[in-house]
């Protein structure tokens, strides 16, 4: 599969699963989470959609010098959301641990995607 191909899929699969739980979220843990905690499952819904269509964008434009920024914002979507789900559903301190990692994976995306602006010429793609 070409890469480019790859974050479309990966853009729109973190997209879906990011309307499921929100959508989760908004009905079926509504009267079962603490407020606290369903707002804890709601940054982690918010968070994974913003980067969702961070990463499908960067495979729509099919421009190589992006994708290791779209790599990096899909690893921070696994620990930093993921984390937050697993924390709100169950309250295991230890998950709370593995979110700041996500943001330092997110922070590392959002830098790599800055740096490939700046030595992105413009003209053919790639």
């Amino acid at each position: 599969m070409c890469r480019q191909k790859f974050w479309i899929i990966t853009g729109g699969v973190f997209g879906f699963t990011g309307v499921v739980f929100g959508a989760f979220g908004a009905h079926a843990l509504k009267n079962i989470l603490a407020p606290e905690m369903l707002e804890i499952f709601k940054t982690g819904v918010f968070y994974q959609m913003i980067h969702a269509a961070v990463i499908l964008t960067i495979g729509l434009t099919g421009i190589n010098k992006f994708f290791r920024a779209a790599f990096f914002l899909s690893i921070g979507i696994i620990l930093f959301s993921f984390s937050l789900y697993l924390y709100a559903l169950t309250s295991v301190k230890f998950l709370s641990m593995i979110t700041p990692l996500g943001g330092v994976a997110f922070l590392t995306g959002w830098l790599l995607l800055i740096f490939a602006g700046f030595k992105y010429k413009s003209g053919p793609l790639n």
